[in-house]
């Protein structure tokens, strides 16, 4: 895959560099339309960072649930009905709150 594209209409509304469980390093981004996530490549020669392919792309609709859930090492759960996703984020509750905020708007437009 390649980088993630815009599509009509779409806005970002969080953006996060953090990390999954399985997929790794990465950003996450949260759209009005859709969860992005894209691989990242650092280079210590020159403390920089690129993006990669896109690992994880999820329209809001497919999303069954979404929770913050840790003590010490604080994730936001993102479910699928196929599969579960953990990132690593700095505000786990603010995440988990805008991803449903943004479904329940996907559902009234």
């Amino acid at each position: 895959m390649n980088p993630a594209k815009p599509r009509q209409g779409e806005k970002t509304i969080l953006q996060e560099d953090c990390a999954e469980d399985k997929l790794k390093n990465g950003i996450l981004t949260l759209t009005n339309q859709r969860i992005i996530f894209e691989k990242t490549e650092g280079k210590i020669a020159t403390l920089s960072k690129s993006t990669g392919d896109v690992l994880l792309d999820i329209l809001l609709n497919r999303i069954s649930s979404v929770s913050a859930e840790g003590f010490i090492i604080k994730k936001v759960v993102i479910s699928t009905d196929d599969m579960t996703y953990k990132f690593g984020v700095f505000n786990t509750g603010k995440w988990a709150r805008e991803i449903k905020n943004q479904i329940n708007m996907s559902k009234i437009t």
